[in-house]
């Protein structure tokens, strides 16, 4: 049974979430559609463009994220912290950068002299906005929204261009995340529409080391880069630091891990993988043979709802008030410790 959303998502559960959003009638999101003969290339830099957009608004963090021909996968971190220290007026300033808003708010905004009674309404409607500021279906409702209009315009046509719900999967520890995270990154590998994870464009990973080599060469930004460079990806965690609400990663060891999975998917590589396992999956407690399948194509189609280890998932499960949760078995093996 279909479940409303704000059933899903719990920030006391996890800030973490994988979401997926696909688009319907055969139709392309982007690249080229051998079917018609068009080039939908175009429509990547729509997506890019609106994530910037929409992530300088909302208290959501862009954690990694794939844009394939016909579906789009995001890792968003919900950032409570943020939208809890922002004023009143930090909120209608960000919400106004997307949406218009009641006349009552542009009066406010003007220095008009209003009674007590507008005051309070203003302040309920404050109160919504920092709500939605937190909510990932408003994100994906403000991300799709404008490139539904776009793509049916450019195609001559009406009604819906995206399925009518997101896909969202929390990811409830650090086992997930990870293994999420990487899952995303590899889009482009298992699709072949790439070999490498720095040849994978439109992904986060090349962006992340498209902005490394741009640092080292301090060379002017291009290709994907240059196209998403507004976008401000989530930080990984620094050396020595303490615990913090960055990814809870060394950037560097994710880096070797996405690169190991990726000639692991690539039958033609794997006699030149590295035999030595990444040391994050050792410290993670991840077993490899199960990680080498939750990175092939239906991997992350063995969690549902939810995915993490098995006591994490039982208790989703308990919250939900559900008795069962897909992907309690596979859980036990991937992450066995």
């Amino acid at each position: 049974m279909t479940r409303a959303r704000s059933q899903q998502i719990c920030c006391q559960d996890t800030p973490y979430y994988h979401c997926v959003s696909r688009v319907v009638r055969r139709a392309f999101l982007c690249g080229y559609d051998h079917t018609t003969q068009q080039d939908f290339e175009h429509r990547r830099q729509w997506m890019l463009d609106r994530l910037a957009e929409i992530e300088a608004v909302f208290c959501i963090d862009v954690c990694s994220y794939a844009i394939m021909s016909n579906h789009y996968h995001l890792v968003l971190y919900i950032n409570k912290a943020e939208v809890d220290s922002l004023t009143d007026q930090e909120v209608i300033e960000r919400w106004r950068k997307i949406y218009t808003g009641p006349d009552i708010i542009q009066r406010f905004i003007a220095g008009e002299e209003l009674s007590k009674e507008h005051h309070e309404l203003i302040a309920e409607i404050v109160e919504k906005w920092r709500g939605r500021l937190e909510d990932i279906s408003w994100f994906m409702r403000s991300l799709n929204e404008p490139i539904s209009r776009k793509a049916n315009f450019e195609d001559g046509c009406t009604g819906h261009f995206w399925e009518g719900r997101f896909k969202s999967q929390a990811l409830l520890d650090e086992q997930a995340l990870l293994t999420c995270m990487a899952y995303v990154e590899l889009n482009p590998i298992r699709a072949q529409m790439a070999e490498m994870p720095e040849t994978s464009e439109f992904t986060s990973i090349k962006q992340r080391i498209d902005e490394d080599q741009r640092l080292l060469d301090r060379k002017p930004q291009k290709g994907t880069e240059e196209r998403s460079k507004s976008l401000l990806l989530k930080k990984f965690v620094a050396v020595g630091s303490p615990l913090t609400d960055e990814i809870p990663y060394l950037y560097r060891e994710y880096l070797e891990l996405v690169d190991w999975s990726g000639r692991v998917i690539r039958a033609d590589k794997r006699g030149a993988i590295d035999s030595r396992l990444p040391p994050i999956l050792m410290r993670l407690g991840i077993d490899e043979e199960e990680w080498h399948k939750a990175m092939q194509p239906k991997g992350a189609h063995q969690f549902s709802r939810a995915m993490g280890r098995c006591d994490a998932m039982r208790e989703h499960a308990k919250r939900l008030a559900i008795k069962w949760i897909k992907g309690i078995g596979v859980s036990a093996k991937l992450f066995p410790t």
